[in-house]
């Protein structure tokens, strides 16, 4: 026979990233009254993944950075560009912390582990009932569900963020510690798609060094490997003094398609399923934090746990009219991102990426690309966008 589901107020589907997050919020806010289930069937330890993002230093943070630089490198072929980025920085944060900080909220909030897959979340509008296999292993009066969905439907533009990073440690200083390179676009460009390096050096003798690209499909490994000593190489690093130490894949969502952050009355998808993704660049570790903050504050103030949209709509068009320009190419990549960063202060440009730029700050940036193309790729967004509304509308008659 099984076993009664456990009773809860609040169930976090998923153990990853976001989940970690909310649990550290919860704590930070005093959250002490609330009954809180984790269900995911690993108990995430250790560094598997490492995130990069921008805000302002003296925070919570601080304590758990792996390292942060205020000044970074925007490279291209004709140039280095050194941004001062006063009055934010440039961080790295490495997952061990973020999970052991959320093990500890863990304890002294008192949360019940589940160690089982979630494969269906049944929402009656007032309790969920979380199903692992034929059994019901929770019910709980919220859900926060960060696994991995995609989106409700096909986006006009489907890219992905793929990349490959080694990290790298040097028998004698080779990495400047007080400088990241943020993106080098003197990697060979692909067809369809933009690709660069990025370094970020813990110490002069520690970094991880990584292959990124923007494109419609991921490399083989043999691909990503051969990216990287290319890379390796225009950086003037010798391999016979390198040790690979680690090695971090990802694959990241850049699409406009759009994600159903609130599928059904008390179900709430965090992280990329929520929309915390950013189409134009799949940076998210800085909208998931904010997301995991929201949610800590309604459910300390009594409200439903539901946060707000992770960036705004006009953000997102901003976002779906480039990445139609980019994968139509009808804009180069690297010189797409090298005229933001010169013609605009780097902590516009940075604020604008996060989605905490006003309308003013927007046009500017917007007028610093090159006009006829974005307009072009704005016109047939909008056509795009004409098109797919009638058809639904021939569909729901």
């Amino acid at each position: 026979m099984n076993s009664a589901p456990v009773d809860v107020d609040l169930a976090l589907v998923g153990g990853g990233g976001a989940a970690s997050l909310v649990l550290a919020a919860l704590d930070r806010h005093g959250v002490r009254d609330l009954r809180v289930a984790v269900v995911d069937p690993v108990h995430r330890r250790g560094q598997d993944r490492t995130w990069a993002f921008w805000d302002r230093p003296s925070n919570d943070l601080d304590p758990v950075l792996s390292a942060s630089w205020r000044q970074v490198e925007v490279v291209t072929a004709r140039r280095r560009r050194v941004l001062d980025l006063a009055p934010l920085r440039y961080a790295m944060l490495r997952s061990g912390p973020v999970y052991d900080r959320a093990a500890a909220a863990e304890r002294r909030l008192g949360v019940t582990r589940v160690v089982a897959a979630a494969d269906a979340l049944d929402d009656d509008g007032d309790r969920v009932l979380v199903r692992a296999g034929d059994a019901a292993v929770v019910r709980a009066s919220w859900v926060l569900d960060s696994r991995p969905r995609p989106p409700r439907r096909p986006g006009r533009t489907n890219w992905l963020q793929h990349f490959r990073g080694w990290w790298l440690a040097s028998d004698t200083p080779v990495f400047d510690a007080d400088r990241a390179v943020l993106m080098d676009f003197r990697t060979p460009q692909p067809a369809r798609g933009v690709s660069f390096g990025y370094v970020l050096p813990v110490s002069d003798r520690y970094a991880l060094v990584e292959y990124t690209e923007f494109s419609p499909a991921p490399l083989t490994d043999a691909g990503y490997d051969a990216a990287l000593i290319g890379y390796r190489d225009l950086l003037g690093l010798d391999p016979a003094r390198l040790t690979v130490r680690e090695v971090e894949d990802g694959v990241i969502p850049m699409t406009d398609a759009p994600f159903d952050a609130h599928p059904s009355p008390r179900v709430v998808r965090l992280g990329t399923a929520g929309g915390a993704t950013r189409p134009s660049t799949g940076f998210t570790f800085s909208a998931m934090r904010r997301q995991a903050d929201q949610v800590a504050s309604a459910l300390a103030a009594g409200r439903p746990p539901v946060p707000a949209p992770a960036y705004p709509r006009r953000h997102l068009w901003m976002d779906a009219v480039a990445l139609r320009a980019l994968d139509r190419g009808a804009v180069s990549g690297p010189d797409f991102f090298d005229r933001l960063f010169d013609r605009n202060p780097a902590e516009r440009v940075l604020r604008f990426l996060d989605g905490a730029t006003s309308p003013v700050e927007e046009l500017a940036v917007m007028s610093s690309t090159r006009l006829p193309p974005m307009v072009a790729a704005t016109a047939g967004d909008a056509a795009d966008r004409l098109r797919a509304r009638l058809v639904r509308g021939r569909r729901s008659r």
